[in-house]
């Protein structure tokens, strides 16, 4: 898992159904500027408003479109362990690589609980599992050092996608992290100074729009051209920051319907973006 991943959405029809022609689309222009690999249904994916039906067709036409040319990471996650135990022990995993698995959410576990909620999954996991921390949508933490002990625990754990914002969360995994065991960004604005700390890329958002601009900036910055990678990295970065300024997805979402891969559709509970912040990212022109 080196480079960009990006974590796809899931298009809708107006009457809120998938809209399996577009993500069609999106996967062709995704594959086609040069990403690495695809998420599918981590938190952009919209996974908590899909049913168990709902998400099988979409794992299955995502593995069957893409075929081999790109590795897959399914997103698997929750917070009643032993429904995520027989989602992923019922997953046909053909064509993917991993399981992206977020920290059980609005339970607020300590950390003992994180551990061995993680435990459970690496014992039933078809594949090896990528632990994702995101507090602020989890409103409980994974430390470095319970990261850090699940690294060193199972040889099922190869990354972590880390999007607690904090750099001293980073650079304490990155200090004592096995040799084999990733660090992988999930913010799209921090990525380029994250690269220079030593993660192995990002799992990004930004990067379903724009794949080209955003995975050449990683490479230049894996590279160490951190010049040039500078230049990509402040041609979006204002456009990075808004995609989120309103919830996410609605904000990629506008910019795919603004390139003709999806409609600006989301499932509720969230909405659309505000008017102002729509108008902002119309208008965003790269130069």
């Amino acid at each position: 898992m080196k480079g960009t991943g990006v974590a796809l959405v899931t298009p809708f029809h107006a009457d809120y159904s998938i809209d399996f022609d577009s993500l069609a689309k999106i996967i062709e222009h995704c594959i086609s500027g040069g990403l690495e690999y695809l998420v599918v249904l981590g938190t952009t994916g919209e996974g908590p408003t899909l049913n168990k039906d709902e998400k099988k067709q979409i794992f299955k036409f995502v593995s069957e479109k893409v075929n081999g040319r790109v590795p897959l990471v399914a997103g698997i996650g929750g917070n009643d362990t032993r429904e995520v135990d027989d989602s992923m022990q019922s997953f046909d995993a053909s064509g993917y690589s991993a399981i992206l698995s977020v920290s059980p959410y609005y339970n607020k576990p300590n950390q003992e609980g994180i551990y061995l909620h993680y435990m459970e999954l690496a014992k039933v996991s078809p594949l090896p599992i990528i632990i994702y921390n995101v507090p602020g949508r989890t409103g409980a933490g994974i430390s470095a050092a319970t990261t850090l002990r699940l690294a060193k625990a199972s040889d099922k754990f190869i990354a972590v996608k880390e999007a607690s914002r904090s750099p001293e969360v980073f650079m304490d995994i990155l200090k004592d992290k096995p040799v084999n065991f990733s660090v992988i960004s999930g913010d799209d604005n921090l990525t380029l100074p994250f690269l220079a700390m030593g993660m192995t890329g990002v799992i990004s958002v930004i990067a379903q729009a724009y794949p080209r601009m955003f995975s050449d900036m990683v490479r230049l910055g894996l590279d160490g051209k951190f010049e040039e990678a500078r230049i990509l990295h402040f041609k979006l970065y204002e456009v990075m920051k808004m995609i989120f300024a309103d919830g996410s997805p609605g904000g990629v979402k506008v910019l795919l319907n603004q390139l003709g891969l999806c409609q600006n559709v989301v499932r509720l509970p969230l909405s659309p973006v505000n008017k102002d912040v729509e108008a902002k990212l119309r208008g965003f022109i790269l130069s």
